[in-house]
């Protein structure tokens, strides 16, 4: 089976790389021919465990390719994908679809016998039936079916999600798209993986839905996390508590300095537009953004009320940059709004993260100073704050990391140490609800 992944960015490269796994003879088209370059010459432009050796293990078996050339690939395709990107439009919140629609336009030149071309990208209710008419008009003659199959990929844990998912949504409306997804998908049977078949707009709305479910739990926990402070509750305790209850579950019931990342605050916001397009609204998720918004601003303040009121003239050594572990994505990462607010207000910053430095660089204020070593970092700090929860900082030398600082407060975002531990080694602990 042919497939083409138009788009080479995160969701098309681990997309592409996997069906390539599963067996299929997949070409990643781009625009981009400095990326593609890179790709042919083994270079991977994002950070995702396992992703570099998955891609090297299809290109040497003649699996998986990579290409501007996308009339040449799509001609020979039995399904094609579409996973361009999908940003927030400037001025209005939603979904961006200029990429999208434009491939459409380049797909319909090309189409060569039967196709079914699938929306990969996260798009609103109504994109599969536009990127049809964009086809039919183009070449009312073509035989193809479009579908929609949004992806659940969590960054950091990609490969495994795409290879044992909790379940693949197909969004469908015949029995030959249908077919040919489910033939691609055929490995997936062997751990009993379900599939669910819908039409176009329940698999789109699908994604939407999920992600702002889940971007609720995390603002409703923070919120949580901020009674707890005010009543001197444990939000680690309330937190269990209510994971236990199996209609709840604990997964994103961890309280921190906000999500961010390429997905909750964008789709949050486009389902909001999506809803108020369509003469109703989603107030809950509303107040999921505001409430978003509000907990990076808190952070800030709980930062500087650990400092005694103010930073000014102090050293802040911040420990994560990226939204989450295990990526080198920064956007809409808490740093971005947290670590400017720091600077502004007279705070000099050293910064470490693993992986994200790159990414961060152009993003955060050039008064940012950078390490690639932990306790160089800490070195002369008044105050070293927690960001993201990356392993390396779960195994933390607390003693020489004490020695090393200029003062002795400890600002924990991701709540990783327990309080007493910390306060009793010398810190000045300050966590999340607790």
């Amino acid at each position: 089976m042919n497939v083409v992944m138009i788009g080479s960015g995160y969701v098309g490269l681990v997309s592409g790389a996997c069906f390539a796994e599963f067996g299929a003879c997949v070409t990643c088209v781009d625009v981009d021919q400095t990326k593609i370059e890179r790709l042919k010459a083994g270079e991977i432009p994002i950070y995702e465990p396992g992703l570099d050796d998955l891609v090297a293990r299809n290109v040497r078996n003649d699996r998986l390719g990579f290409t501007t050339d996308l009339g040449t690939a799509v001609a020979a395709a039995d399904l094609v994908f579409i996973a361009v990107g999908t940003p927030t439009r400037r001025g209005d919140g939603y979904a961006d679809l200029q990429y999208v629609y434009a491939a459409a336009r380049e797909i319909a030149g090309s189409l060569n016998g039967y196709t079914v071309i699938v929306d990969k990208s996260t798009v609103p209710v109504g994109t599969a039936r536009q990127v049809e008419r964009i086809v039919r008009e183009a070449r009312p003659e073509a035989d193809f079916d479009v579908a929609s199959n949004p992806e659940f990929l969590r960054e950091g844990a990609a490969i495994n999600d795409f290879m044992r998912p909790d379940r693949v949504v197909l969004g469908v409306e015949s029995e030959r798209a249908e077919r040919l997804l489910r033939e691609l998908y055929r490995p997936i049977n062997l751990i009993e993986a379900p599939i669910l078949v819908t039409n176009l707009e329940s698999a789109e709305l699908v994604k939407y839905a999920s992600n702002a479910f889940l971007a609720t739990k995390i603002s409703f926990i923070n919120e949580i996390a901020n009674l707890c402070e005010q009543v001197g509750a444990d939000v680690h305790a309330v937190s269990r508590g209510m994971g236990m209850d199996k209609r709840i579950g604990s997964k994103f019931l961890h309280p921190g300095p906000g999500y961010g990342g390429s997905c909750f605050p964008k789709d949050t916001t486009a389902l909001i537009r999506i809803a108020q397009e369509h003469g109703t609204s989603c107030r809950i998720v509303e107040s999921v953004v505001e409430v978003n918004a509000a907990q990076k601003a808190r952070m800030v303040k709980k930062i500087r009320s650990a400092l005694g009121g103010s930073e000014a003239g102090k050293t802040i050594a911040i420990l994560g940059l990226t939204f989450k572990p295990e990526t080198d994505d920064m956007r809409d990462s808490p740093s971005i709004a947290i670590i400017p607010n720091l600077v502004d207000k007279g705070a000099s910053v050293r910064a470490h993260d693993p992986q994200g430095e790159e990414e961060a660089r152009p993003l955060l204020p050039e008064s940012v100073s950078y390490y690639h070593d932990v306790y160089d970092t800490v070195t002369g700090a008044d105050a070293v704050v927690l960001m993201t929860e990356w392993n390396e900082y779960r195994g933390l030398n607390l003693d020489r990391v004490l020695e090393l600082m200029k003062g002795e407060v400890f600002v924990d975002l991701r709540n990783v140490y327990e309080p007493g531990a910390m306060e009793g080694k010398g810190f000045a602990y300050a966590g999340v609800g607790r």
